[in-house]
């Protein structure tokens, strides 16, 4: 039986988190907002292309940056939205005139708030029996908050003074943990003598 000749449907709304990366010193940050194949704290898992279409019809500038999920609370904009092989990519910039979102920010950088949040209606969905996983398959992308408490418990704030020197600093030090480790493990010649 299609939806349509169940009648109407009640609107659901279900919210992801995201790991934020580089909060600037002017307010821009980025991070995903979505991880494909998670599993989050109220079952959905989002799956890979969910959001296309609604990125497609709205963009990144359709996309509301809210505090706490609080529609009276936008702090800034969505530069950037895209999906990528690991899930919904964001870039964002606080607006810093406003006084909620330099608290934000404030907040950003001491690393006491940590979290993002998406808001959006399920349009395709799968339920796995096994586990009573909900898989969205279709999603309309409606808002992206800056939250305390997000859905993924793993999604944190990474970096957040001087972004570019830290994640320049983490390259050089997972190339120097690579070649440590390649040292280490590399197959020793028999001594000759």
């Amino acid at each position: 039986m299609r939806n349509a000749d169940r009648g109407p449907r009640p609107a659901t709304t279900r919210f992801a988190a995201l790991t934020l990366k580089g909060v600037s010193g002017e307010g821009r940050f980025s991070g995903y907002a979505s991880l494909f194949g998670e599993v989050d704290l109220g079952k959905d898992v989002i799956e890979r292309g969910a959001f296309s279409r609604s990125l497609t019809e709205r963009g990144s500038g359709g996309v509301r940056m809210l505090f706490q999920h609080d529609p009276a609370e936008p702090i800034g904009v969505w530069t950037t939205i895209r999906e990528d092989a690991r899930g919904l990519y964001v870039e964002g910039q606080l607006a810093t005139g406003v006084a909620r979102a330099r608290e934000v920010h404030q907040l950003m950088k001491s690393g006491g708030l940590d979290g993002l949040s998406i808001g959006f209606q399920t349009v395709r969905a799968r339920n796995d029996a096994k586990g009573g996983i909900r898989r969205i398959l279709e999603a309309d992308l409606w808002e992206i908050s800056v939250v305390t408490f997000p859905m993924l418990p793993s999604a944190r704030v990474s970096n957040v003074k001087h972004a570019r020197w830290f994640r320049d600093a983490e390259t050089e030090l997972a190339r120097t943990l690579r070649r440590a480790a390649r040292n280490l493990f590399k197959p020793r010649q028999p001594s000759k003598g």
